[in-house]
């Protein structure tokens, strides 16, 4: 007979919340998580690799650098020593960069529990390999549920408290469907969720990967246009066709469509394209308005997911014969050079089709090809 501690928390029947979250990454978003666990009422480590920030967070009770003004609970203890993060931690959630992931889980490779969940809260796909960060992930730290957390998330509203909703996703073992209250990514939801932060739990962890690595990518395309000048009616087309591009890799990946639907997909798609408040929104906003690469956000280095996603993700979809026209727009202009304007005209000088997939039509576009 198996002894409990080879199993799986689902297979032992533990319920309830986990009572200590380890948060791996002390920015923005890391920051108001760990600030969303410990309302909930855990006891919270987060990580930072930036010791003089950690230390300005132990001395004063807040993270000045990325969320100034708003005050860290008393629960929330903020180190440098990865180690001293993971040490009897229950949970995980890993709010890196997704460019650093691997790097990340081989540092926490010595120093993680055996079949801790790890919950990525980052959004991108490999670049160079086309995998999920999920398959990033289960390579370097194997043996380990591993689940993610998306959805429509500013870090400074969610942090100030505003009512947010987000969708939590694991795939669900035989033993998670039997008793769906063990199951990890529901164990997750009681652990962060509290009055004014919803979570909903899903299975199809692969349709929630694939919808936060493309928004990205279209809510640099939506910034492009409003700073070029472009108005309401553009911004809208190009959401429906991201909408569609998501929908697209998420089915060819083994996701589901309708998952599109839900709050990792068209609620954060929506949220992100809407606001200079999105980081990907204001890099495409500061380009479309002619300012040079190396000079948005006024020279300082800043770490823009849709960027290095537009690679990973029109790869990908060259990988598997995926036609993802706004995407791979975006790719042309960030990374091979393309006029703006050209291309962005050249997505309405496509072939007129019916707008249902089912309806085999093409037509010549009267508007030509754009010189």
């Amino acid at each position: 007979m198996t002894s409990n501690l080879s199993r799986s928390p689902a297979e032992t029947g533990q319920h309830g919340p986990y009572s200590t979250v380890a948060v791996i990454g002390a920015g923005a978003w890391g920051t108001a998580l760990a600030l969303i666990a410990s309302k909930a009422g855990r006891a919270v480590r987060l990580w930072g690799r930036n010791a003089q920030d950690i230390a300005t967070i132990g001395n004063t009770g807040q993270n000045l650098r990325y969320l100034p003004g708003i005050d860290l609970p008393r629960g929330v203890t903020a180190t440098a020593d990865i180690e001293t993060a993971l040490s009897g931690a229950e949970c995980v959630l890993i709010v890196t960069p997704s460019v650093t992931l691997r790097e990340i889980c081989r540092q926490m490779a010595p120093h993680v529990a055996p079949r801790v969940p790890l919950v990525l809260c980052a959004k991108g796909i490999e670049t160079g390999s086309g995998k999920l960060l999920s398959e990033v992930a289960s390579e370097e730290l194997p043996g380990h549920p591993i689940g993610a957390l998306s959805g429509p998330t500013f870090a400074r509203e969610t942090a100030l408290n505003y009512p947010t909703a987000v969708t939590l996703a694991f795939p669900f073992a035989q033993a998670d469907r039997r008793d769906p209250r063990a199951a990890p990514a529901s164990r997750l939801a009681l652990s962060l969720g509290s009055e004014n932060f919803r979570p909903y739990v899903s299975d199809d962890l692969v349709g929630v990967e694939v919808a936060g690595a493309v928004k990205n990518v279209v809510a640099i395309a939506c910034g492009m246009m409003t700073g070029a000048g472009y108005a309401e009616n553009t911004r809208a087309a190009l959401i429906t066709w991201g909408i569609d591009e998501m929908k697209a890799l998420a089915e060819a990946r083994g996701g589901r469509r309708e998952t599109i639907a839900g709050l990792s997909g068209i609620g954060d798609l929506t949220l992100t394209c809407s606001s200079t408040t999105s980081r990907n929104m204001h890099f495409g906003v500061q380009l479309g308005s002619g300012i040079a690469r190396e000079n948005v956000f006024d020279g300082t280095p800043v770490v823009v997911e849709g960027e290095v996603n537009a690679i990973s993700v029109v790869d990908l979809a060259d990988r598997i014969g995926l036609d993802m026209p706004v995407c791979r727009a975006v790719n042309a202009i960030l990374h091979e050079g393309a006029d703006l304007r050209r291309t962005f005209a050249a997505l309405w000088a496509r072939p007129i089709t019916g707008e249902n997939k089912f309806l085999n039509l093409a037509l010549e576009n009267p508007a030509g090809t754009p010189g």
